[in-house]
């Protein structure tokens, strides 16, 4: 399938190591950004590898979140997407993708840092979808302006960042839990940040770190159920929380040090994430993290 011109035009963008410096109001929205990002709209090609299962994804409306949503339809996976209210129009585009390539799609809105809302959120998408495969941990959030380090840290910066990607992955795997069965998965999203940390995101970091070792702890008390769980950890990603939460000068450098020199467009992330998914070729695979760094190491 030949890529758009949008797909084009954001692979050359990411080929040149860098993006144009940019800014948005949290959370961000994909259609504001420059260039937009290539999520496999016109690129991913399934092959019936997630026939039939069913997939709850957290912050499915845009960057990874979405490149993994079309990624899992075109695969045969009927898929529900959480997401913030003030997301609703990239979520909207999200279900369109979905139904084009001939699945249910299911919107589960709500802000993942209320244990309660995390429980909704798991109970929508069962009834929405008559059941749960597959668990995409995925929203997550981190805020790097002002000043770096410790003594930049705002509090209510640290208790989102916890709250959304520690606390959030806990939640919604504690509802989904009953709902999952032999052969189903968790698949957490971690960061080469947990890894090789930035002064500027010291709160972000230690989150994804100890998802790192939540994913080996539920792989380990959920293998003998037959439900394995993973993680994916990806480098720098050209997404919506980047000019989001960066400044603009930061937006131009992502991925520039990396071992390949650039910036990933979501697109380069769904393919861990299908692969992780599925029972016949990942059927072993429990207790991993998968890094999508761009060649920075993640042990």
């Amino acid at each position: 399938m030949p890529e758009s011109p949008v797909s084009q035009h954001a692979r050359a963008m990411t080929d040149e190591g860098g993006m144009p410096e940019q800014q948005q109001r949290p959370p961000g929205l994909t259609a504001a950004m420059d260039p937009v990002p290539d999520h496999g709209e016109s690129s991913w090609q399934g092959r019936g590898r997630l026939e039939g299962l069913k997939a709850l994804i957290t912050g499915g409306d845009s960057g990874i979140g979405r490149a993994v949503a079309i990624a899992f339809a075109r695969e045969g996976a009927d898929v529900a997407i959480n997401h913030l209210p003030e997301e609703q129009e990239d979520a909207q585009d999200v279900v369109g993708w979905i139904e084009k390539a001939g699945r249910t799609a299911v919107l589960v809105p709500g802000d993942l840092r209320e244990e309660q809302v995390c429980q909704e959120v798991v109970d929508r998408a069962v009834e929405g979808l008559g059941g749960l495969n597959v668990v995409v941990n995925n929203a997550g959030y981190h805020w790097a302006r002002g000043e770096p380090g410790l003594e930049g840290l705002r509090t209510e910066d640290l208790e989102r960042a916890v709250r959304t990607n520690l606390y959030g992955t806990l939640w919604v795997s504690r509802a989904a839990l009953p709902h999952l069965g032999r052969g189903d998965s968790i698949i957490n999203t971690t960061s080469v940040q947990a890894y090789d940390p930035s002064v500027t995101m010291i709160d972000y970091a230690a989150t994804k770190a100890a998802l790192n070792n939540v994913t080996a702890n539920l792989a380990a008390e959920l293998g003998p159920r037959g439900i394995r769980v993973n993680a994916v950890a990806p480098g720098p990603v050209w997404t919506p929380l980047q000019p989001a939460t960066k400044e603009p000068e930061a937006v131009a450098a992502m991925g520039r040090d990396t071992p390949l020199g650039r910036i990933a467009q979501p697109a380069e992330l769904a393919g861990a994430y299908v692969f992780l998914a599925s029972p016949e070729e990942a059927g072993y695979v429990s207790g991993s993290v998968l890094g999508v760094t761009g060649g920075t190491p993640v042990f």
